[in-house]
């Protein structure tokens, strides 16, 4: 049963939350079906590393539809703009089904995009200002970067020399192009969070990091190797991708790559909850539910806010 309050249910988190299970059981007892709003699992082929748990889709037996994953190949580069416009596409063509749309992700520029009504635009590749950066270091660029007012910062953006160009790139056309209106529909979405305390996310973190590099991770990243992709372009699509990438080319042991991999998503996954935080200190409501509760019980609890009217 379909209410007015809400268009849309989205279930965020950090990694290893445990929250596409609970998007997948949500949308299961809804009738509805899971948009991803994670900026990586739109990728083919990069499944380990992006954390792709298509188990997680099949509630008691039966598969949940699930949309904006698996959508471009490995080496192309998905960005925001293009994420909000899929995002609408599939949103109308689930509501036009009378199905009820549940986002779930941890991308939290992704998220907002959605949940906030960002006016998204296409901005074309700047070369002149591109060369007029060409001599700069990464600090440096990071310092022109946050010198934009409106700058929303985004921590993947300072992740390389390239997307900092990028970004620079954006702000500076913004600054001479009004937004224009990208014909978004009203969201009007229940968001609901899935957390758990900070040691025991690490624990979960660690551990699921360990099983991933056993399901062959690595295995995964030299294939992309040696499909063509460079070790730059993959450095491109994150932490797993870096750190393995450097490991297989031989900078990194494989103890260093595992330590440093294991400590940088966990500084990852401190940075999303400081963006969620910050979205409700802007007045997004997020309902928190403790990641140890049974997943039936979240579901329960989900269901309850979603049906008060």
């Amino acid at each position: 049963m379909h209410n007015e309050k809400y268009n849309l249910i989205t279930i965020l988190g950090p990694t290893a939350s445990g929250k596409t299970s609970v998007a997948a059981k949500v949308a299961s007892a809804l009738d509805g079906e899971v948009i991803s709003a994670d900026s990586r699992q739109v990728y083919r082929g990069m499944d380990l590393g992006t954390g792709k748990d298509y188990a997680d889709y099949i509630v008691d037996g039966k598969p949940v539809p699930y949309h904006l994953i698996d959508i471009v190949d490995a080496g192309y580069e998905y960005n925001v703009y293009e994420y909000q416009k899929d995002f609408l596409k599939v949103f109308a063509d689930i509501s036009e089904r009378r199905k009820l749309p549940v986002m779930c992700g941890g991308s939290g520029l992704y998220l907002e995009a959605i949940l906030k009504n960002y006016k998204l635009i296409q901005v074309p590749v700047n070369e002149k200002l591109r060369e007029e950066l060409d001599d700069k270091l990464l600090w440096e660029l990071e310092l022109i970067l946050k010198g934009y007012k409106n700058y929303l910062h985004n921590q993947t953006d300072t992740e390389s020399v390239k997307r900092v160009i990028r970004a620079i790139e954006i702000e500076e056309y913004y600054l001479t192009h009004p937004e224009i209106d990208t014909g978004m529909p009203e969201i009007r979405s229940l968001v609901v969070g899935v957390k758990f305390d900070r040691d025991s996310r690490r624990k979960r973190i660690t551990s699921r990091l360990k099983q991933r590099l056993k399901e062959g991770m690595l295995d995964e990243v030299q294939r992309l190797l040696d499909s063509g992709l460079t070790p730059e372009q993959l450095t491109y699509y994150g932490l797993e991708y870096k750190y393995m990438t450097q490991h297989l080319t031989g900078q990194l042991t494989y103890q260093q790559m595992f330590d440093g991999l294991n400590v940088a998503i966990h500084q990852f996954a401190k940075r999303q909850m400081t963006w969620f935080r910050r979205m409700e200190n802007q007045g997004t409501k997020i309902h928190w539910l403790d990641g140890f509760m049974p997943l039936d019980e979240k579901v329960e609890k989900i269901l309850e806010c979603y049906r008060k009217i």
